[in-house]
């Protein structure tokens, strides 16, 4: 199963630029979107709907702004939009698909850069989830959480780390939240898995040629649950076109490891 995660910043935008093209030819089994940045009435183009895919969508009440959805070629058995949390899905970060025992997830999690008062959403938000992925390690399914959790955890995971130990993204308490995530709340980072060299990043800055000199952040994840370590086969950040000031994330995974 080959998974996609992509913060297109704009679906429309990232459209022009040749995104759909891109996932038909690569043909992932399911894509995990995040920032939209559209309306449903704004994506009725059947470029936004390709063929041999179901496309599932949360829009974010506010125009223009934030908004997740999950592109799979095999049909769900059920499909979640939101997480009962109505400040947190009235702006539309969050879908999930169950397929038999693997459940697909696509979120996006707030930035706290704007304000204090998003910093302060975000960490409310970082502190309401956990016992909810928690919850997720007992119920039998396995996970793979798609997104951009706009944090880095390391120093390895952003150019100038040392430059932004204050700053919303690469402050102690989010790393010390990666840290439980990927520690005792017993998930994997699958690009870590296969991936420890520095400079691979999946955001950059507009501003100072950041993308031209791989100025940037690693935010985007593949979050596996422990049972999927063995399954996870390859990760690569996809930099050959630019869609986005986020690249799209592939990872292949190998379920016959896993009998």
């Amino acid at each position: 199963m080959k998974v996609v995660t992509f913060n297109a910043n704009g679906i429309r935008s990232a459209a022009r630029k040749g995104f759909y093209e891109w996932m038909s030819a690569s043909a992932p089994d399911v894509v995990c979107i995040q920032e939209l940045k559209a309306q449903r009435d704004q994506l009725t183009d059947e470029l936004f709907h390709p063929q041999g895919y179901q496309g599932y969508f949360h829009f974010a009440e506010k125009k223009g702004y934030s908004g997740t959805a999950i592109y799979t070629r095999e049909m769900p058995s059920d499909v979640s939009i939101g997480l009962g949390w109505d400040d947190f899905d009235s702006e539309g970060r969050c879908v999930r698909a169950d397929f038999e025992e693997l459940t697909i997830i696509s979120i996006y999690m707030p930035s706290g850069t704007s304000s204090d008062e998003r910093q302060k959403f975000k960490e409310v938000i970082l502190d309401r989830i956990q016992p909810l992925l928690l919850q997720f390690q007992t119920d039998g399914r396995d996970y793979i959480i798609c997104g951009d959790i706009n944090i880095a955890h390391k120093p390895v995971d952003l150019r100038n780390w040392k430059g932004n130990r204050k700053n919303s993204g690469f402050l102690p308490q989010e790393r010390s939240w990666m840290d439980w995530l990927f520690g005792s709340a017993g998930f994997v980072d699958a690009f870590r898995l296969i991936d420890s060299r520095p400079g691979q990043y999946t955001w950059w800055s507009n501003r100072g040629d950041a993308y031209a000199k791989n100025v940037g952040w690693r935010l985007d994840y593949h979050i596996v649950s422990n049972r999927l370590k063995a399954a996870v086969d390859s990760v690569d950040v996809y930099r050959e076109v630019k869609f986005s000031d986020h690249a799209p994330v592939i990872a292949d995974f190998d379920f016959s490891r896993l009998e």
